[in-house]
């Protein structure tokens, strides 16, 4: 049988592996997806309980769903999906990263199952997911369209993809590239390249593309006085959020 085409990028891989052990540091070098967790979560909860119509105020209201996180790196949002009751897939092409995740969710008493594999690899096994969890990955591959038509593969019929990543203009240059890589250093040198950045026009169109129906899209955006983010209807123009669903 042949081997499924990847869309991985080695050397953006390589990035990821080399600051692997400091995932669940929340003043290292991955404190900018700690101080942005919540305010991710608050979105993924709130689409997941809308389109399967859970009461998150219940135990367990995910119980039932199959979740993938796609790039789960160090298990950030792997970890509050089975909290809620999913049976939960994390996957990364980084190897590096799931010892830490295993180790992590063994000590949080959670059971995930973690794989070093690749969208198109479980796409080729044919594996399938109520939602696939799709969170600033699709910046970091080298083909985008075959990589979200992969994942689009993964889901139900009925399912729910969650996908984030950054836009592409000069103000999203200036504050994650320059502010967050350069001035702040919250990152090293080099972890994003703006060229590889998406508008959201564009991202809706790869996922009608790759056979998912864009559903909603929403920014979230950091306040600097107040050193918190927040989810907003208007403001896409650095980080953002879109829900699309696979047809019935």
């Amino acid at each position: 049988m042949q081997a499924p085409q990847s869309t991985v990028d080695p050397s953006e891989i390589a990035k990821f592996e080399a600051m692997a052990a400091e995932w669940w540091d929340p003043n290292g070098k991955f404190k900018p997806l700690h101080m942005l967790n919540p305010c991710r979560l608050d979105y993924i909860t709130s689409q997941i309980a809308a389109e399967f119509q859970r009461d998150l105020t219940v135990p367990s209201p995910f119980e039932g769903l199959r979740i993938l996180d796609i790039g789960c790196g160090g298990g950030l949002l792997s970890e509050p999906m089975a909290r809620l009751g999913a049976t939960v897939v994390g996957a990364d092409a980084a190897e590096g990263n799931l010892p830490v995740a295993r180790i992590h969710a063994e000590k949080s008493g959670l059971n995930i199952d973690y794989r070093h594999t690749t969208a198109e690899a479980l796409a080729e096994a044919g594996e399938q997911f109520d939602v696939v969890l799709n969170m600033e990955v699709v910046e970091h591959v080298a083909d985008p369209l075959s990589y979200l038509s992969a994942t689009a593969t993964l889901l139900k019929p009925g399912g729910l993809q969650i996908c984030s990543t950054l836009n592409r203009n000069a103000k999203s240059y200036a504050m994650a590239i320059v502010g967050a890589e350069v001035i702040m250093r919250w990152l090293p040198r080099g972890t994003h390249e703006w060229s590889k950045f998406i508008t959201p026009d564009e991202l809706f169109d790869l996922l009608k593309q790759a056979g998912l129906m864009p559903v909603d899209r929403k920014g979230f955006v950091f306040n600097p006085l107040g050193w918190s983010w927040s989810i907003s209807d208007r403001d896409l123009s650095v980080n953002y959020v879109t829900a699309s669903t696979k047809q019935t």
